[in-house]
């Protein structure tokens, strides 16, 4: 299984190289199928998505926007078949993960996977690790129970299940200047001392490349390993 997880997409050509390097191909040879879907239910200013899309795009990669709440499993099965990749943006992780399981991606995804690259921006990245334990709405709510998790969503279309594709919590936007006091690495280290799960805590310049179990920090920022022995 080949990943990419960051925190900010293709911010820098570090992270950039990274994810050709993972594709196999020249960006203008692969197609992307994006799924914005964790940004869906958020009524706020989408820059920061139409950022984490340009970007993609100004690398010379070919998009398709997959948004899967609209699509039938079948339709969205058809378009990730035909891509190289599967990027899967920032948002609401609970949100995402509702949809995700109603429209069949947790069944068929690891299928996928064995050909096709995963990328994640944020939400994307934190769905494929084990636990949403650290997310900015679970510490919102001071909740360090997994059983808890299931309804901070919105009402409806909530699920705190993750993808499990890495055996850790990964944590995004180290030391962000967006909800500074949670991201900062001071707090980060005092939440992980609550749990014993293994945390990759990265900023916007640093991801995560991974194939089967070989994990490499590409980075050209800061980053975290915690509750690692």
């Amino acid at each position: 299984m080949k990943l990419l997880l960051t925190s900010n997409g293709l911010s820098n050509d570090s992270i950039a190289n990274a994810f050709s390097e993972l594709i196999g191909k020249k960006p203008s040879d692969s197609k992307i199928a994006f799924i914005p879907t964790a940004a869906i239910c958020d009524r706020s200013d989408k820059y920061w998505l139409i950022n984490d899309l340009y970007r993609i795009k100004e690398y010379g990669y070919h998009v398709d926007i997959i948004e899967i709440s609209a699509l039938t499993p079948e339709a969205i099965e058809d378009v990730l078949i035909s891509s190289d990749a599967i990027f899967v943006g920032g948002g609401n992780p609970f949100y995402l993960s509702y949809w995700m399981q109603k429209k069949g991606l947790f069944y068929f995804l690891p299928k996928l996977l064995k050909t096709k690259v995963y990328a994640g921006i944020s939400a994307g990245s934190m769905i494929a690790g084990n636990s949403f334990q650290l997310s900015s709405k679970a510490l919102e709510r001071g909740i360090l129970e997994e059983s808890d998790y299931d309804d901070i969503g919105p009402i409806g279309e909530s699920s705190a299940k993750t993808l499990n594709f890495v055996n850790f919590i990964f944590k995004p936007h180290l030391n962000s200047m967006r909800h500074a006091d949670e991201r900062s690495e001071k707090y980060v280290r005092k939440i992980a001392a609550k749990t014993d799960k293994l945390i990759y805590t990265l900023d916007d310049q640093s991801a995560l490349k991974i194939v089967d179990d070989k994990i490499e920090v590409v980075s050209e920022g800061e980053w975290l390993l915690l509750n690692n022995g």
